[in-house]
């Protein structure tokens, strides 16, 4: 049976979102696999952040942090790579650039073994690029006018615009774009900073059916459609398609 997916607007491995990570953790394997590869593109030392922040988070956790170092196509086809999925409790896609992101890992070693563990119960979780990556499409934000680009597809039948409230108020017009340009049968869906859309998790999900998503975290979800937004505060349910 599939672990819980998470979708995030912003925050891995801080201390505002460190109870998500806390639940999705929780009664699975102590061992927190992180990847940065979306940030890759910024250098070693941008990279190294990134890692420092995961090595943080998994203290709070009082768990194992593993580290899989890919950084391109190249790197994440390298098995000794792929063998650090094996066993993960938690496996978290962090922020950066989700085109360079899903480029690297689409049809590789490592991201079969992403959904291996991920289909064997482990929890997947994706922030900023990589919860864009997680979904069906997602933008090019520097060129919000191209169609959509395909994502890795865990979420078959969602669009996901992160740092949803900086985004709304910096760049409505990629609000309305992605509404209008969102592929058929797509649901754009705003996630605000410091916020997580999270389904499987038994804990939180109240007996609800499949399909039932429930915003934590500090802010609020969007389904933005047509005619206008709908939000959902933290604490509330969204009914949106499950996971694969």
């Amino acid at each position: 049976m599939s672990g819980p997916v998470a979708l995030v607007g912003s925050g891995e491995y801080l201390p505002v979102l460190a109870s998500v990570e806390a639940a999705l953790i929780e009664g699975r394997a102590p061992r927190y696999v992180q990847l940065a590869t979306a940030a890759a593109p910024e250098g070693r030392a941008v990279l190294q952040r990134w890692h420092d922040l995961g090595a943080d988070a998994a203290r709070r956790l009082g768990v194992e942090q593993v580290i899989v170092d890919v950084v391109d196509g190249e790197s994440a086809n390298d098995p000794s790579h792929a063998a650090l999925i094996a066993g993960a409790g938690l496996i978290y896609l962090s922020g950066g650039n989700p085109m360079y992101l899903t480029d690297a890992l689409r049809g590789s070693l490592v991201w079969a073994a992403i959904l291996h563990a991920w289909q064997g119960g482990a929890a997947l979780a994706g922030c900023s690029a990589g919860a864009m990556t997680l979904g069906a499409s997602f933008p090019d934000v520097r060129r919000p006018w191209r169609p959509a680009m395909t994502a890795l597809g865990v979420v078959p039948a969602i669009e996901v615009l992160p740092h949803f409230d900086a985004f709304a108020a910096r760049m409505p017009d990629l609000v309305l774009r992605r509404v209008s340009g969102a592929p058929e049968g797509v649901q754009v869906v705003g996630i605000d900073e410091d916020t997580a859309l999270v389904t499987g998790l038994d804990e939180l999900s109240d007996g609800l059916a499949a399909g039932a998503w429930r915003v934590l975290g500090r802010r609020s979800v969007w389904l933005l459609g047509p005619h206008g937004r709908e939000e959902y505060p933290a604490g509330r349910v969204v009914q949106l398609p499950a996971p694969l």
